[in-house]
């Protein structure tokens, strides 16, 4: 399965949807897994947006499948290790993106619905260039720049403020005659022009001429900047040519403009670099000649794009639309195509993931594909190589889109040898032996190794100590597999009782420096001990649980607050999957069937629980800390909207009850706090009259919460 589905969405069948929606998710989860917290990419940007694309579609025609699971709402990587962390005060999102005209027309087309706009009515959308760099937030506080901050995990980021100081044109004093609010964040892309990128590589060659062993080539210039802007020595970013786009705002303290436009003008007047050329348009076919003008002009910019950005203008609608999980609703990026190259694979390779997914990744004659080397593809599935006719010694064309691994897209049949030799999937993991099995509809292939299987186990125990879950830095994969294969660390607890084994770890390679002390090991022991505290949702993303993301562990967290509440409350739900915690669970607003069968399969399992309840013996695990939200008559209140509303969207309802600390529900039970009920309200209206909930009418819930 790639950008090619069977069948069309509109033609499945309920079970076949849930079947595919299921994959997708767990396709997207362990793209996601390999992209953000290994940086080892294994699918094109083109196939990973065709996955979403696909999600979106079904879900569409079956409404019960949505859930806003972190596999298709995740937003960048957790903050990195060595950098102080900085809590956002508004969150930094990613977009979604738009790939051909028609989703530049659906995009302007849920705005209008969203908003109630007629189609006669104006929407303005300010169109800019989409850099390929690194998302910044710059904060001044009484004009003067106080804190610079990576996006992180749109939550959290990771201070950079000592090698911001090094841009030069970022403006480290606002003009004094400016009229600046007091507290200002300036939100943009680090990047670093072509000259400069290629000027880079050369000294950096020249550096490895000469035997320095920490110099290296970076891939493109964005990977060039995000390398030198994570310096940890801020002398070296400084020697670096680095700039800074300025093109919107996070938290400010006072207005500053009423359109986007108009943000440009005043960061312009501060000092701020714009990216240019930007322009304001007012229709679908306007957005579109726009893009098509940035394209071709793409090559000769001084700097790299992968595509163009639209923005509503008007603030006071983007406050409205709000965001979804991992993205506003108010903007998307308009992508360009993947490019292309061809070459030969000379062999298919199997990966097992850590739920146990077999993947087959090409082997490659190493190709140029826009500007980057690339070694290897991915090929999804046996289905997929069946499909296309994948043989070894093909000639095969290959498509990327960013810097990821790409993705073999057709045979050139051609050029197709006599000696091309048809590949036979594997019926046996790779590492362990086991039966490798594929379970219903599902096109993926799973050992059914489980904890017995070593890659699984080392899979878990990489993706427990990545940036998005317990961030231990000095743990990567060659240190986990060290550790693994010497038995010093088989659960994720084994790992906080390492401190132990100082001597029985002194001779293993890794751990030694070259003149033989053990400044490795003591540094590793502080890293693991700095992580003896961590958030509920972290803890829960952490166990690895199949279908569980960070968004949905957020989700999780939010409903249950403590471990010890959620531990039993599943327990409860595993063991009683008819009863009040089983309920209690599936009302969780954005949580669907598939997400609270992973969840009870996990913790109605004992051996889970032993792994859970020994962790927890060695961990404080922090209650959940619910996002800064204005505080009104319904925080912490939960509310179900049910029947069509007059006012507002049902979209538009849900957004700001969550904006005012209200948790919104799917479902009416004794624990709902409100059910809002709007015309033809049905079955949901009738159970809370019979449990006795308040029922409130649109007027009367846009009362109690202000207008």
């Amino acid at each position: 399965m790639t950008t090619t589905f069977d069948k069309p969405a509109s033609t499945l069948t309920l079970e076949e949807a849930t079947a595919e929606h299921a994959d997708l998710q767990a396709r997207i989860a362990e793209a996601d897994t390999h992209y953000h917290q290994e940086d080892a990419p294994t699918v094109d940007d083109a196939v990973y947006d065709s996955w979403r694309r696909r999600l979106k579609q079904l879900e569409k025609r079956f409404p019960d499948l949505r859930r806003a699971d972190d596999a298709s709402e995740r937003v960048g990587a957790a903050p990195a290790a060595g950098f102080a962390k900085v809590r956002h005060a508004r969150p930094m999102l990613s977009l979604d993106n738009a790939f051909e005209d028609a989703d530049v027309v659906d995009f302007l087309d849920r705005i209008r619905r969203f908003l109630g706009l007629g189609a006669e009515a104006e929407l303005t959308v300010l169109a800019e260039p989409k850099i390929d760099g690194l998302s910044a937030s710059l904060r001044y506080e009484h004009g003067r720049l106080v804190q610079a901050a990576t996006r992180g995990d749109g939550e959290e980021g990771e201070d950079i403020t000592a090698n911001v100081l090094t841009i030069a044109d970022v403006p480290k004093v606002l003009p004094a005659d400016g009229g600046w609010p007091e507290v200002l964040e300036v939100r943009g892309e680090v990047y670093m022009t072509k000259a400069d990128f290629l000027g880079l590589n050369q000294a950096q060659q020249a550096a490895m001429d000469a035997g320095d062993r920490r110099a290296k080539i970076f891939a493109n210039p964005r990977n060039a900047a995000a390398g030198s802007l994570r310096q940890l020595d801020a002398s070296i970013t400084a020697r670096r040519k680095l700039h800074f786009f300025g093109y919107a705002l996070g938290e400010v303290s006072s207005p500053i403009a009423v359109t986007q436009g108009g943000i440009r003008e005043r960061l312009a007047a501060w000092g701020f670099t714009l990216n240019e050329p930007a322009r304001t348009c007012r229709s679908a076919d306007e957005l579109i000649a726009y893009w098509r003008g940035i394209g071709e002009g793409r090559a000769a910019m001084p700097f790299d794009i992968d595509g163009v950005v639209y923005k509503v203008d008007r603030l006071d609608w983007q406050e409205r639309l709000g965001f979804v999980s991992r993205s506003p609703r108010w903007a998307t990026a308009h992508k360009f195509p993947a490019e292309q190259a061809t070459t030969q694979l000379l062999g298919i390779d199997i990966q097992v993931g850590r739920t146990g997914a077999l993947t087959p990744v090409a082997r490659l004659q190493p190709v140029n594909v826009g500007g980057v080397m690339v070694a290897n593809a991915t090929l999804h599935n046996e289905d997929e190589i069946q499909r296309k006719d994948v043989r070894i010694g093909d000639t095969v064309v290959i498509q990327r889109a960013g810097d990821v691994i790409p993705q073999v897209v057709s045979v050139v049949l051609d050029r197709r040898p006599h000696e091309a030799e048809s590949y036979t999937f594997p019926a046996t993991c790779p590492v362990c032996g086991s039966h490798a099995v594929r379970e219903g509809d599902e096109v993926v292939r799973r050992c059914t190794g489980g904890l017995i299987c070593a890659a699984q186990a080392k899979e878990r125990l990489k993706h427990f100590v990545s940036r998005n879950a317990f961030d231990i830095e000095g743990l990567g994969e060659e240190n986990i597999e060290t550790l693994f294969e010497g038995a010093f660390v088989r659960s994720p607890a084994d790992i906080f009782r390492l401190k132990h084994r100082f001597e029985d770890l002194k001779p293993v390679k890794g751990f030694t420096d070259q003149k033989g002390q053990h400044k490795k090991l003591t540094k590793l022991f502080d890293a693991i001990e700095a992580r003896r505290t961590i958030a509920l949702d972290r803890f829960l993303f952490a166990l690895g649980i199949r279908h569980i993301g960070e968004t949905t562990a957020r989700l999780v967290a939010g409903r249950y607050e403590t471990l010890e509440q959620l531990r039993d409350r599943l327990k409860a739900a595993a063991a009683d999957r008819e009863g009040e915690a089983w309920a209690e669970l599936n009302a969780i607003d954005g949580i669907g069937a598939t997400v609270a069968e992973a969840l009870v399969d996990f913790f109605g399992e004992p051996h889970n629980i032993d792994v859970v309840d020994d962790l927890a013996s060695e961990v404080a695990v922090a209650p959940y800390t619910r996002p800064k939200t204005v505080e009104s008559p319904v925080t912490g209140k939960t509310v179900v909207f049910t029947g069509t509303l007059e006012k507002m969207s049902r979209a538009e309802a849900k957004a700001r009850a969550e904006t005012l600390g209200a948790k919104v529900a799917g479902s009416v039970s004794a624990k709902t706090d409100y059910v809002i009920a709007g015309a033809d309200a049905g079955s949901k209206l009738k159970k809370a009259t019979e449990l006795g909930v308040a029922v409130l009418t649109e007027d009367a819930w846009l009362t109690l919460i202000g207008g």
